[in-house]
């Protein structure tokens, strides 16, 4: 919710007292849609238990106590037990990140307790609460109006009537959850909340709308069914044959099972939610909220940021400076005459009584302080509106005449005022000049009415002219500095604001977003024909005098062109821009709540500064995504072909691993993917790069090929193993231990080879990244254990390694995975 002043209600209402709370709560309900305990318990429980890996380990150990083999047995119970107990710490972790996003973006209402008003989360509210709600805020619940001033309600999301009805009868209109306020404000006393609201009862639930899936999440989901597919037919092969030659359907089946374990990549969408919603908790500790994590994704993408100006690129608040009274021009450090006060206090009789627009502050603000605080009260109201826009408030007379005043854009208080060409021109370039200065400049006019009925259209008064007021609106300190970063991120910035086209050019030359030699109006982008357009919105980067139908078609117009569009908005006018853009970006302190629903982040403090860190850890999560995953697919190869390829080539010894070897080398590499890699910091010139293209695949072509090749080699280097031990005359247990081995060294050396695409292994170790080297320890300590703990020892069927075994382990490992640092460090070295 903004930051306004609420007025006060009536002394009669205080609200609930803190003792009436909790039993209304009780008797009624909380103001939630859903349970939150319906995202855990039993549904948490069924997703782990329906995992693929968590069935076939359920098979294998029934095979094994069906046999008699009990060890095997119990230890792939508690393999099932720690893969059950690492894919529940995952879905808490990301769950609790997912839980404090969704607290943060929840929406506030100002609420009456114990005669004091203050913010509340709307999740909070109960029966018999009075709410102060305003302009641009959506209901909460359903309620009975108490106190009004202007208030009208859109209703369309529950009648499909677009139509605002006016609210002003006491104890009998009625406001419904979901419903949005267009004008004015209100107090409401809540009747029924949550499931018990007639939104609720009609079976609405923004909990029950299933987010449409990213182009990423699709090529994912994708690949992961292709790779359960070819598990499946592995399995089936590898079972036939084992069958035909040895005539044993369990140890046939056990070998299945090892190959389909060895194939399915159950990381990769574990780690994808993981990055996604750790990311977006990461985020937040910047000023960036997310309302959805899947944005993360889209982050590096954005090639055009299209920035309001007023508290994006300018300061928050607005500083009225000079009045001009049709004579001259004045500054506010000066004497005013009563000439210039009376357009002073004709421009705050036409600004709201509880203001929340900046400007109309700054005017509040210096009428106070230079003619009075005393502000009359509204009859009938003209709300803001048109192109170029202007608004009305007529005001009872002491003379028995209607005192009515209006204020908005220049070009429109001269049009209604009617004057004299040269008395018009002279107007416009004054405003022009006041403008080229950087100043926000309104007119300000006045009219007498008798009594009601008032005309239909505002134009409709006999307006005469009463002069002009110029507010300052500086550039923010770090404007320039974010634009220009920006700009070096390969993202185009456009300026889209209601000011004139003198102002908007005045703060983009300051704060440095080029091409401003040429300024599109709102009225002149409607006029274009959709192809004329998308020509032009590549080449102007600023747009003044816009209005919501406007700002959309350039929207439109960008993202027709191939752009990846991020929108920042505050205002109610500004929601469909920001749905329609790929990424909304709504303001966390002025921004309304239409406009922080629409959008998909929020920048809690109002800093535009905010998008260049969200965008650059938009980049960092999905390049440690591609490390992750081209891992996985390099680690994955070897474990399969070593499994399949001696028994169809058929080797002396085959069977090698069992699932318990394959679960071994799964807990080694699900949290390294997960854990460790999410954790790495960026490349170092990322935020130089040009933005990917969101239609890109995940891999292209080279970098899938470079994963596999790099599979292909540390399995070659496996087999080797596997075939030179074999042809010298060792055991089957001595085999198995030294291919194990090398599997799992291959694996640390590929871990650290992977933490980087352009620098070698050994200019990365000095990374930050504690978790990186806690995983690693942890897979040298298993890798230990399993050598030194005799009953692990015995339950892998390994053997105690001479040293002269274990060099070909670590130096077929090393061969097979460093081949390719080799080849970063030679264009390390012609790079740097």
């Amino acid at each position: 919710m903004p930051e306004t002043h609420v007025p006060p209600p009536s002394p009669a209402l205080t609200g609930l007292r803190s003792q009436e709370v909790e039993p209304a709560r009780q008797q009624f309900g909380t103001n939630e849609w859903e349970s939150s305990e319906s995202q855990t318990g039993w549904r948490l429980l069924l997703e782990v238990v329906s995992e693929p890996m968590f069935i076939l380990l359920a098979g294998a150990a029934l095979l094994y106590v069906l046999l008699g083999q009990w060890e095997e047995g119990v230890v792939l119970g508690v393999a099932m037990g720690l893969v059950a107990g690492i894919s529940v710490f995952q879905t808490v972790r990301s769950n609790q990140a997912l839980q404090a996003l969704r607290r943060l973006s929840q929406p506030t209402v100002s609420v009456v307790r114990d005669g004091q008003t203050g913010p509340l989360p709307v999740a909070e509210l109960v029966v018999g609460d009075l709410v102060w709600l305003t302009e641009g805020q959506t209901v909460p619940a359903d309620g009975l109006l108490v106190q009004a001033n202007d208030c009208s309600v859109d209703e369309a999301v529950l009648t499909g009537e677009s139509v605002s009805v006016p609210k002003t009868v006491p104890g009998s209109d009625r406001f419904l959850a979901g419903t949005l306020l267009t004008s004015g404000s209100a107090y409401v006393q809540l009747t029924a909340v949550g499931k018990q609201t007639e939104l609720g009862k009609l079976g609405y639930s923004l909990q029950s709308i299933e987010t449409e899936k990213t182009p990423l999440q699709r090529q994912i989901s994708r690949f992961v069914q292709r790779m359960a597919l070819a598990g499946f037919g592995a399995f089936l092969l590898v079972w036939g044959i084992n069958f035909r030659q040895s005539h044993d359907w369990v140890s046939s089946l056990l070998l299945g099972l090892t190959i389909a374990m060895s194939v399915l990549p159950e990381e990769i969408p574990v780690a994808f939610s993981s990055f996604m919603a750790l990311g977006a908790a990461r985020m937040v500790k910047l000023g960036v909220l997310t309302r959805q994590p899947q944005t993360v994704e889209s982050l590096g993408s954005a090639t055009v940021i299209c920035t309001d100006k007023t508290g994006t690129l300018t300061e928050d608040g607005m500083t009225l400076r000079h009045v001009f009274d049709g004579q001259k021009i004045t500054p506010l450090t000066h004497p005013l005459s009563e000439s210039a006060r009376t357009v002073l206090t004709y421009a705050r009789w036409a600004s709201e009584p509880e203001p929340f627009d900046p400007m109309e502050q700054a005017i509040v603000r210096a009428y106070q302080e230079a003619v009075s605080s005393q502000t009359p009260v509204i009859e009938h109201e003209y709300p803001l509106e048109g192109n170029p826009p202007m608004m009305t408030h007529v005001y009872d007379a002491r003379s028995g005449l209607v005192r009515v005043v209006g204020k908005g854009a220049v070009e429109r208080i001269v049009r209604v005022c009617h004057l004299p060409e040269d008395q018009t021109a002279n107007i416009l370039r004054l405003a022009n000049e006041l403008a080229k200065e950087g100043y926000r400049v309104l007119g300000v006019a006045g009219s007498e009415w008798s009594t009601a009925p008032y005309p239909d259209r505002q134009d409709d008064f006999p307006w005469s002219f009463k002069g002009l007021i110029a507010l300052e609106n500086p550039a923010k300190a770090n404007a320039k500095t974010v634009v220009e970063q920006f700009n070096q991120a390969g993202i185009s910035v456009k300026m889209i604001t209601g000011d004139s086209a003198e102002t908007a050019r005045a703060i983009a030359n300051q704060v440095a977003i080029q091409a401003t030699d040429r300024v599109l109006t709102g009225q002149e982008v409607m006029a274009l024909p959709d192809t004329d357009l998308q020509t032009v919105v590549r080449q102007v980067n600023v747009f003044a005098r816009m209005f919501p139908d406007a700002k959309l078609r350039v929207i439109r117009a960008l993202k027709a062109n191939g752009e990846v569009v991020a929108m920042t908005g505050d205002g109610v006018n500004d929601g469909p821009a920001l749905k329609a853009a790929h990424i909304g970006v709504a303001m966390g302190r002025r921004g309304t709540e239409v406009a922080k629903q629409a959008a998909s982040l929020v920048l809690v403090n109002d800093d535009l500064g905010g998008m260049v860190e969200a965008i650059a850890q938009g980049r960092r999560i999905y390049q440690n995504l591609k490390r992750a995953v081209g891992y996985i697919v390099s680690i994955h190869i070897p474990i399969i072909l070593t499994v399949t390829l001696p028994l169809l080539l058929g080797w002396q010894y085959i069977n090698l691993f069992s699932p318990v070897h394959v679960i071994f080398l799964e807990l080694v590499m699900g949290p390294t993917c997960s854990i460790a890699f999410e954790n790495e910091p960026s490349e170092p010139g990322l935020m130089q790069q040009r933005p990917r293209r969101l239609t890109d695949t995940f891999f292209t072509a080279a970098e899938l090929g470079l994963s596999v090749l790099q599979g292909l080699v540390i399995a070659l280097a496996v087999l080797a193993v596997y075939f030179w031990s074999m042809q010298a005359g060792a055991s089957m247990n001595v085999v198995r231990t030294q291919v194990f081995t090398t599997l799992v060294l291959s694996n640390i050396w590929l871990t650290l080879v992977s933490r980087s695409s352009q620098k070698p292994a050994l200019k990365t170790l000095g990374r930050p990244n504690s978790l990186f080297w806690l995983m690693l320890g942890l897979t040298v300590l298993m890798l230990a254990l399993a050598h030194g703990f005799p009953p692990l020892r015995h339950l892998a069927q390994f053997v105690i390694l001479t040293p002269a075994e274990w060099i070909p382990c670590l130096l077929s490992s090393l061969v097979g995975v460093l081949w390719i640092d080799g080849l970063k460090y030679i264009r390390y070295r012609a790079t740097f």
